[in-house]
C-alpha cells in the first residue's frame, strides 16, 4: 500500500508504471449526536479505505472531507456542499489521476447523500475511458445484523448508533464521549424518503438507534468484513475492466 499523505512522487511514478489503482475516501462534516464528532463519516471512510488499500496494494488518497448533508443541516456544525460540487470534485480527481497514468479509481463512500453525485461522476469518467468503482461499504447491513446487539432505527438507516459508534471506538476512541451516548428511536414520517425532509424535523438528538452497546471490537470486525468484501469486488472489477 502507498499512502499519498506520506509518499513522495518517485514512489508514485514507480507504482504507476506497475499499474497503480487509487482509493479515495469520501466523507462528510455533519452531526452525529452529542457523543460523536462532526467528522465521523470522514474518519470512518478513511479507516475503511486504508484497510482496503492494504489488502489490495493500492494508493490511498486523502479523503474528500465534505459531503452532501442537506438532511442534517438543522443541527449546528453540519456543513453541506452541493451535489454538483461533490460530483465536480470527484471528476477533477479522476481526470487528474488519468492524466497521471493511474489505471482506475475506487471511491469508498461514508455518507448516504454522496451516493448519487459519486455515481454521476463515475458515469462521466466511464465515457472518458477512466474506470471508477463506487463502493458503499459492501456487506454493511449484513455485518451489522450479525455483530450488533441493537437494531437500526429504520430499515437500512444507521446513524450515530451502535454501528457508527463502534467504528469510531475502533478508529478514533479519543473523539468519542460515551458518557453522552443516549438512544433515540424516532418515528419516521409516512412520507420519509418520498419528499425532501430534514431529519431534525422528527429527531431531537441526531441519534438514530442506541449507541450504548458499541465497542471497538465490533467496529474492527465491521471494518475487516467490509474491507474483505471490497477487496473481492475490486479484484472482479479489475479483471472485468482489464486493469
Amino acid at each position: 500500500m502507498l499512502d499519498a499523505a506520506t509518499t513522495a512522487w518517485p514512489e508514485i511514478a514507480t507504482a504507476i508504471a506497475e499499474g497503480l489503482i487509487a482509493v479515495l475516501p469520501v466523507g462528510a462534516v455533519e452531526e452525529h449526536g452529542a457523543h460523536l464528532p462532526l467528522t465521523t463519516d470522514t474518519v470512518m471512510a478513511t479507516g475503511v479505505a486504508r484497510r482496503i488499500a492494504e489488502l489490495t496494494d493500492t494508493l490511498l488518497l486523502p479523503a474528500i472531507a465534505y459531503g452532501e448533508c442537506w438532511t442534517t443541516e438543522g443541527w449546528p456544525g453540519t456543513l453541506s456542499i452541493s451535489p454538483d460540487t461533490l460530483r465536480a470534485h470527484v471528476l477533477d480527481i479522476g481526470r487528474g489521476l488519468k492524466r497521471m497514468g493511474v489505471r482506475g479509481l475506487v471511491t469508498v463512500n461514508g455518507h448516504f447523500g454522496n451516493r448519487d453525485p459519486i455515481s454521476q461522476a463515475g458515469r462521466i469518467l466511464h465515457t472518458e475511458g477512466f474506470p471508477l468503482l463506487c463502493l458503499d461499504y459492501p456487506r454493511f447491513e449484513e455485518l451489522a445484523n450479525e455483530l450488533m446487539d441493537t437494531g437500526p432505527a429504520g430499515p437500512g438507516f444507521f446513524h450515530a448508533d451502535e454501528v457508527e459508534t463502534s467504528f469510531m471506538l475502533a478508529l478514533a476512541p479519543q473523539s468519542v464521549d460515551m458518557s453522552r451516548a443516549a438512544p433515540e428511536y424516532p418515528e419516521f414520517p409516512p412520507l420519509f424518503g418520498s419528499v425532501p425532509m430534514r431529519l431534525s424535523d422528527f429527531n431531537k438528538s441526531g441519534v438514530f438507534g442506541d449507541p450504548r452497546p458499541a465497542s471497538a471490537e465490533k467496529g474492527r470486525a465491521m471494518i475487516e468484513g467490509i474491507a474483505t468484501e471490497s477487496a473481492r469486488l475490486i479484484w472482479l472489477w479489475r479483471e472485468n475492466s482489464g486493469i
